[in-house]
């Protein structure tokens, strides 16, 4: 697509618009003037009737002449004690001279300004038309005839969008055709299509078509069909287009606390998911692994500030008296029947206090409940902190979807370890390492080189990986793999060096199975292969909670097979063979992903 200035169009005759379609060979010098003046814009200066500096030195001449008039008289007249408002005609003259020299000398300054919209009311426009180069370089001048010229200057401020054509769609009906145009003219804004049609599909058709032919793309490999759209109106995503579709690997069975599960991985990175699968048949020939949820509570922190120090201590004493605490529960639980809150802390950085309240959710992830919460505390507080100046419901203590050592230290969401003991037999013949070269591995790699790197709960192989892959497959939120793949790998040999004890410490994972992407047909498909889908009707929370145990024992499985594909030098001989391959890869024993 071409982006070029638009000529001036010529008047229509019975010839057609372009009479002439090739250039005089004899033109006479009138003709010549008139391709001059047919490439010359016009000026703002052109309206003057004597040249520009002869007129700029008029009107400085006139101003300062006038003014130095007027403070002569000004002076005599306070000499002499005349009234300044009794004035002569020659003084009303002056002072009508130096008004209207000041007005022009004013203006004289945005006279460039004034030409650059002169210029393109003239008609010196944009165009995105498709054009060829040749068409560029001729002008049609007063006699209608095409005249040469030279190619305008490169235009640098917009970039060429290369090889992009207008997308129309001849099928679309005669009234979504005209809402597409609408769209495109900015008459119906595109976020209002849903709620004027009330058919989302719908709505997500009109829109992609509109988008397409707006940016000259064609986006025909993402699918529009066989989706809900109603199903993420209001709550999972705005002004849909379609939907990107990832495949989904099942890693397992994982034996996890006497229970096996078949774990959903959606990725698109080669060898995660057998990788897994790998580990999970090491731990399980091995007895499986146990698991266990230390904390479940989800943070908020709201940012408040105070016209001292002082008054912003008194605020953090307040908090942190048990005295206080049931009164603040009361009002913080009454947000909704399964938040609860558990404890109020509160850091102070100046005149400002950040307070991050912790409570546990349900099985929900909780962030709008507890949000909720905090909100009503707020409320209730300033009855006795009445001068409190709220800054922000969230002041980053709490701290979402950022890398922070209080949810390393103090956990948010679900603080889970996973622990499994592998046997030396299993060690050699499955994952095709040692015991020893493990250990060794795992404290020169994940702890001293993560130590080294200066790593931020970072002390692992690859959790991030399994972690976003469970976190998409089942309808979390993926931003929050940043603080929920925080995590420690630890390895010991035992019995006298024969076997390996293996265990993830993961203080801050944070799932839910209600709410948000898990009410999606195929995230909630995934939560109900694992048995987690929806509330628990044991009791609230623990669908949640076992969720999370099972992300942690994933890791597990992860963690022990690519460590040991690194130590048995694996690793780029698997990748090679086939994360490269169009093979079916899931028979292979010693797949491995990438750290």
């Amino acid at each position: 697509m071409d982006i070029r200035r638009r000529p001036p169009k010529p008047p229509v005759n019975s010839n057609g618009p372009y009479p002439s379609f090739h250039k005089d060979p004899s033109p006479s010098s009138d003709d010549a003037h008139r391709r001059r003046t047919a490439i010359a814009p016009p000026k703002a200066s052109d309206a003057l009737p004597l040249p520009l500096y002869l007129t700029n030195a008029v009107f400085f001449t006139l101003f300062f002449s006038v003014a130095y008039y007027l403070l002569h008289r000004w002076r005599d007249k306070i000499r002499y004690n005349t009234p300044l408002h009794v004035v002569t005609i020659t003084e009303l003259g002056a002072i009508i001279a130096l008004i209207a020299s000041f007005i022009y000398l004013l203006g004289f300054f945005g006279i460039d300004f004034v030409q650059s919209f002169i210029s393109r009311a003239s008609g010196d426009s944009w165009d995105l038309a498709d054009t060829t180069d040749a068409d560029r370089n001729f002008l049609i001048n007063d006699d209608h005839r095409l005249v040469t010229c030279s190619p305008p200057p490169p235009i640098v401020s917009v970039a060429k969008l290369p090889n992009s054509e207008p997308i129309v769609n001849e099928s679309l009906p005669e009234e979504d055709e005209e809402i597409v145009k609408s769209v495109i003219g900015g008459v119906i804004p595109s976020y209002s299509l849903e709620s004027r049609l009330g058919d989302c599909k719908r709505a997500a058709s009109i829109r992609r078509e509109a988008l397409q032919r707006i940016t000259g793309r064609s986006i025909e490999g993402l699918p529009l069909d066989g989706f809900d759209y109603e199903s993420i109106l209001g709550q999972c995503c705005e002004m849909p287009v379609g939907y990107v579709q990832i495949p989904v690997g099942i890693a397992g069975p994982l034996l996890l606390d006497g229970c096996e599960y078949s774990v959903p991985m959606a990725t698109t990175e080669g060898c995660l998911v057998a990788s897994t699968n790998r580990g999970c048949k090491a731990m399980y020939v091995s007895g499986g692994a146990t698991s266990t949820v230390l904390k479940d509570g989800m943070t908020r922190a709201p940012v408040v500030r105070f016209a001292s120090a002082r008054r912003a201590a008194e605020l953090k004493f307040f908090l942190e008296n048990p005295e206080n605490f049931d009164t603040l529960a009361v009002v913080f639980n009454r947000s909704s029947r399964f938040a609860r809150l558990q404890n109020v802390k509160c850091t102070i950085a100046g005149k400002n206090a950040y307070v991050r309240f912790s409570c546990s959710t349900g099985d929900a992830m909780g962030m709008n409940m507890v949000s909720k919460g905090v909100q009503n505390v707020l409320e209730f507080l300033t009855d006795d902190f009445p001068d409190m100046d709220v800054i922000g419901i969230s002041g980053n203590f709490c701290s979402d979807k950022k890398p922070a050592a209080v949810n390393w230290i103090e956990g948010r969401g679900k603080s889970v370890v996973c622990e499994a003991v592998i046997r030396g037999e299993i060690v050699n013949k499955v994952l095709k390492t040692s015991v020893a070269a493990l250990v060794e591995l795992n404290m020169l790699k994940n702890l001293t080189g993560s130590a080294i790197a200066g790593s931020l709960g970072g002390f692992n192989a690859h959790a991030s990986n399994i972690v976003s892959a469970v976190f998409i497959a089942t309808g979390q939120d993926p931003a929050q793999n940043v603080e929920s793949s925080q995590c420690i790998t630890m390895m010991e040999a035992i019995n006298d060096g024969k076997d390996i004890h293996i265990s993830v410490t993961m203080p801050s994972i944070e799932v839910g199975t209600v709410g948000g992407g898990t009410q999606l047909a195929s995230q909630s498909a995934c939560l109900n292969l694992l048995g987690v889908k929806g509330a628990s009707t044991e009791a609230p929370g623990m669908n949640a909670r076992r969720l999370a145990t099972i992300v942690a024992g994933a890791v597990l499985a992860g963690e022990l097979s690519l460590m040991s594909a690194i130590a048995a030098g694996q690793l780029v001989r698997s990748h090679m063979k086939y994360n490269r391959s169009s093979r079916d890869i899931s028979g292979a024993t010693t797949a491995t992903t990438t750290t």
